[in-house]
């Protein structure tokens, strides 16, 4: 079949549920991902001619964006800070407002004094990995814990430090339950669940139905567990002057930072995301 006439087939079956733009978007991530071609192909080639083995996984594919699965999903993989992470349905999908978050962290500790290889950092409920190893491939002697409570997470986190050239120590800890440290941090930065159960059905299928609950959703009677136990271990294991920083559910903004000003962190800020929306606190310990 012809490569055209399939591109014309994903529009036909898609264009219902995705923007065409989306629709093309995945076309050529597919074709360059299963195919190893570029998007310009069909400008080059029009009438070019692909095997029927070579369909399969495109229409495979194809099925898939019907039931509305994620593409990263698809082909294993996102992208994140100009690196590739390996992903399945057992870790979140690395999302452009955490790297706003990152080259925040970035900007802050460029801005200090201490030589970098002084910097210690912990990233609680590290999903992929993607925070730390954005940080460690930016502050190659930065020593970098990164701890979760999903032994599946913690191997694809593995696998991507593996891949992207850095070390790390990951850690299998709950942050609910974890004792005292001996260890102490100079950053500490941490994307927990913050999603309310009540806010599931404002969410998209490709989301809910996909990615992993457990990293996800939180109970409306306790919505800001995480964060509780977050600032209570900072509070503990940040050295004097060391720096917080959380993404956080836009709706409950304000209720986080109060935390914050409860357990008297200083130079605390509220910042948004690409998006517009409350998004990052970060703040200090006196």
């Amino acid at each position: 079949m012809r490569l055209s006439e399939i591109k014309t087939i994903f529009h036909k079956e898609l264009d219902e549920s995705y923007p065409k733009e989306e629709v093309d978007s995945f076309f050529y991530i597919l074709i360059k991902h299963f195919l190893g071609l570029e998007r310009f192909v069909l400008a080059l080639q029009p009438l070019l001619i692909i095997s029927k083995e070579e369909e399969q996984p495109l229409f495979e594919a194809l099925s898939d964006l019907k039931l509305q699965k994620p593409i990263q999903y698809i082909i294993g993989k996102a992208h994140f800070m100009e690196m590739d992470f390996l992903v399945d349905e057992g870790v979140l999908i690395p999302r452009p407002e955490t790297e706003d978050m990152v080259r925040l962290i970035l900007n802050d500790l460029g801005e200090l004094p201490q030589k970098k290889e002084r910097f210690k950092i912990l990233d609680i409920g590290t999903g992929t990995g993607c925070v730390a190893i954005a940080l460690a491939r930016n502050l190659p002697s930065a020593k970098i814990l990164a701890m979760d409570i999903s032994v599946r997470a913690l191997d694809i986190a593995g696998r991507n430090a593996f891949n992207n050239g850095v070390k790390i120590e990951f850690l299998l800890a709950d942050i609910l339950k974890i004792p005292q440290w001996a260890h102490n941090f100079d950053v500490i930065v941490s994307n927990p669940p913050y999603v309310r159960e009540s806010e599931k059905r404002d969410m998209k299928s490709n989301v809910k139905d996909y990615e992993p609950g457990l990293a996800l959703f939180v109970s409306d009677e306790d919505p800001l567990v995480f964060y509780k136990a977050i600032i209570k271990f900072s509070k503990h294991h940040l050295h004097q002057g060391g720096y917080l920083y959380l993404e956080i559910n836009e709706y409950l903004a304000e209720e986080t930072k109060a935390l914050l000003d409860e357990r008297n962190f200083t130079d605390i800020e509220l910042r948004k995301d690409i998006f517009g929306k409350d998004r990052i606190l970060k703040c200090r310990l006196k």
